[in-house]
C-alpha cells in the first residue's frame, strides 16, 4: 500500500493523519490512522480480532476495548453506520472488515484508464436518451479495442447515469485514471455534442471539445472522440485498432437510429421491452441487411424470449439463424459470440457454447455478459465449482453488478462454503440497495437483494421487497420465478408453489435452473412439483 490511497471518495494520507474529500478534511489520531492502513491493505478480508490487535498494538498489552473505539473513531471518521455500513462491516463472532472499494491515489502510469457516463440530453423535448446512451456506448466499444488502455464496462459506468456526484468520487469508485462526460442536444438534422475529459486525480479537464454538425457526422464525431482521448492519455494505436474505431457499423443513419432504441429495450430485460426491442433490431435489418450488431441483438431477444416467454421454437431458431448471421458479418467479435453461446445453449449444445463464451471472453476480457451467462449455463449443469469462478470473475469486470454476487452466494452455500455465501450476499445486497437509491422500481434489484436479505435472516424485509418487485411487473416470469425462490427459502411453501406454476404459465421454461435451484429444494415434496416439472423443456 503506498502512502496515500483512497478509500471509497476519501484520500488517506497517512503521514498527515489525514483523510479528505471536496472541501472537507478530517484528521484522525496515529494509531487510529494504523488500524486504518491495516484494514486498507486486505480489502474486504474478514480480520480476527487478535489479528489486528497483534498487528496495530504490537508491543502493548491492550483488551478489545481499545479496538472498539478506534473502529468506532474510524467510523466517526467517515460518517459511518454501524447498522447500515458502508466503509466498515462489523462481522459477528468473527471481527472486521472493509467493505469500500480501496484504490491507490495515482493511477497506473503504465496503462491509463477510464470510464465513459452515458450523455447528458439537452434536447428541447428530453426524448433522445436512447441517443444520448447510444453515443457514450459506442466510443466504449471503440477505446475497449485499445489493447493499451483499460475501459469500465457500459453496465458500470452506466450505474452513476442521473447522480450528481463529484467526477472525482466517480472515477475512484470506478477504477479509473479519467472519466469522459458530454451532452447531446439534437435539433431535426443538427447535433451539438460536447464532450469533456476529466482527470481522476485532480479534477482538471484533460481535453473539452463541442461539435456543431450534422446527423450524418455522428460517426465521425464518435470516431474523434476516441482517437483524441487515446492520444490524450498518450495511448499509441496499432494499424488494426485505428482501422477497428474507424469502421462503422451501418451506413443507414435510420437503421443506425432503430438500433439505438431496441438497445435502450432491451436493457430493460422485461419481456415487454424485448419485443419492442426485436421488432426495432429487425426493423434495423430491414434498413441494412448487412449490420451485424443488430443481427446480434435479435439473437438476444429471441435467446430471452425462448427462455422467458413461451419457448416458442420459433425464437430458439431465430436466435440460432441471427447468431450465425452477426458473426458471418463481424468474425471477430467479442459481442457476437456471446450471443451465439447463448443461442447454443438453448439447443443443448453446451459444449459449443461454452467454446463460444470462451472465445468472447478470450477477444474482450473484459465483456461482463460472457462471463455472465457462461456462469449461468454451467450452474444450470450443476458445475458449482466452475459458476463460482465465471461469476466472480464476472463481478471482476464489473463490480457495481448485483446480479453476480448474489447468484454465486448460492454455489457457495450448495457447495458448503457459507462464509463466502454470506460475503457474497451481503456485497450484492449493497450493491442492490444502491441501485434501488437511484431506481427504486427496479424490480430484478428487489427480487434479488431479496434473496440474499432472506438468507442471510433478514426474512421480513426480504419478503417485503419480493412484494415491491411482484407489484412492479405481476406477470413477468422471472419475477415469478425469483419471489418463489424467496418464498421457498422464506418456509411459505403454498404461495411459493403458486408462484412457481404462475411463472410456468406466464412463459418460464427453464427446467435446469428449477432442477438445480437449492433455493426450491422445500417444494421438491409437494404434491404438485412433479406435474409441473413435466411442463418444462429440457434445457438450459
Amino acid at each position: 500500500m503506498g502512502r496515500e490511497f483512497w478509500v471509497g471518495e476519501w484520500l488517506v494520507e497517512p503521514d498527515l493523519n489525514r483523510i479528505s474529500k471536496v472541501e472537507e478534511s478530517r484528521s484522525i489520531e496515529p494509531r487510529v490512522m494504523e488500524l486504518l492502513v491495516f484494514l486498507a491493505e486486505r480489502p474486504a478480508q474478514v480480520l480476527p480480532k487478535r489479528e489486528i490487535l497483534r498487528a496495530v498494538w504490537q508491543q502493548t498489552y491492550i483488551n478489545d476495548d481499545v479496538l472498539l473505539r478506534a473502529i468506532s473513531e474510524l467510523r466517526k471518521a467517515f460518517g459511518d453506520d454501524v447498522r447500515n455500513p458502508q466503509f466498515i462491516e462489523t462481522v459477528p463472532r468473527r471481527g472486521y472488515r472493509l467493505i469500500a472499494p480501496v484504490g491507490a491515489s495515482t493511477p497506473s502510469a503504465t496503462r491509463p484508464s477510464i470510464a465513459v457516463l452515458s450523455f447528458a440530453d439537452l434536447s428541447a423535448e428530453r426524448d433522445q436518451e436512447y441517443f444520448c446512451d447510444g453515443i457514450a456506448e459506442e466510443i466504449i466499444n471503440s477505446l475497449a479495442r485499445v489493447t493499451g488502455l483499460q475501459v469500465a464496462s457500459r453496465t458500470s459506468a452506466f450505474a452513476f447515469k442521473g447522480r450528481s456526484e463529484d467526477i472525482r468520487a466517480i472515477g475512484r469508485k470506478l477504477g479509473v485514471s479519467a472519466v469522459l462526460e458530454g451532452s447531446v442536444r439534437k435539433a431535426g438534422n443538427q447535433l451539438r455534442i460536447s464532450a469533456q475529459l476529466i482527470d481522476v486525480a485532480d479534477g482538471y479537464h484533460l481535453w473539452s471539445e463541442s461539435y456543431d454538425r450534422k446527423l450524418e457526422d455522428i460517426f465521425a464525431i464518435q470516431e474523434e472522440i476516441a482517437r483524441t482521448i487515446a492520444a490524450t492519455l498518450r495511448v499509441s494505436l496499432t494499424q488494426g485498432e485505428s482501422d477497428a474505431i474507424g469502421k462503422i457499423p451501418t451506413t443507414d443513419l435510420l437503421a443506425y437510429d432503430y438500433y439505438l432504441r431496441g438497445k435502450q429495450f432491451f436493457y430493460q430485460y422485461k419481456s415487454k421491452g424485448i419485443q419492442f426491442a426485436l421488432h426495432m433490431f429487425s426493423q434495423a435489418i430491414e434498413r441494412d441487411p448487412r449490420f451485424a450488431r443488430a443481427y446480434a441483438g435479435i439473437a438476444d431477444c429471441c435467446s430471452f424470449l425462448y427462455m422467458y416467454a413461451g419457448s416458442q421454437p420459433i425464437h430458439r431458431e431465430r436466435a440460432d439463424a441471427a447468431s450465425r448471421k452477426a458473426l458471418e458479418l463481424e468474425p471477430n467479435s467479442a459481442e457476437a459470440y456471446a450471443s451465439r453461446g447463448v443461442a447454443l445453449s438453448l439447443q443443448g449444445a453446451y459444449e459449443e457454447a461454452e467454446e463460444a463464451f470462451e472465445t468472447a471472453t478470450r477477444l474482450d476480457p473484459r465483456l461482463f455478459e460472457a462471463y455472465y451467462f457462461h456462469a449461468r449455463v454451467v450452474f444450470a449443469r450443476g458445475r458449482l465449482e466452475q459458476a463460482v469462478a465465471l461469476y466472480e470473475k464476472a463481478s471482476e469486470v464489473n463490480p457495481n453488478d448485483y446480479q453476480a454476487p448474489l447468484l454465486v452466494a448460492q454455489s457457495y452455500a450448495d457447495l458448503g462454503r457459507q462464509p463466502e455465501a454470506d460475503d457474497a450476499r451481503r456485497r450484492g445486497v449493497r450493491i442492490a440497495e444502491a441501485k434501488l437509491r437511484i431506481s427504486p422500481d427496479d424490480s430484478r434489484a428487489l427480487y434479488m437483494g431479496a434473496n440474499g436479505l432472506v438468507a442471510l435472516g433478514e426474512r421480513e424485509l426480504g419478503l417485503e421487497w419480493a412484494e415491491r418487485a411482484l407489484a412492479i411487473d405481476p406477470e413477468e416470469p422471472m419475477v415469478l420465478y425469483n419471489v418463489a425462490c424467496i418464498q421457498s427459502l422464506a418456509g411459505r411453501i403454498e404461495q411459493a408453489m403458486e408462484s412457481l406454476e404462475r411463472a410456468v404459465k406466464s412463459g418460464l421454461t427453464q427446467r435446469g435452473w428449477v432442477e438445480h435451484d437449492s433455493n426450491l429444494d422445500p417444494l421438491r415434496s409437494h404434491p404438485r412439483y412433479p406435474a409441473l416439472l413435466r411442463l418444462l423443456t429440457p434445457r438450459a
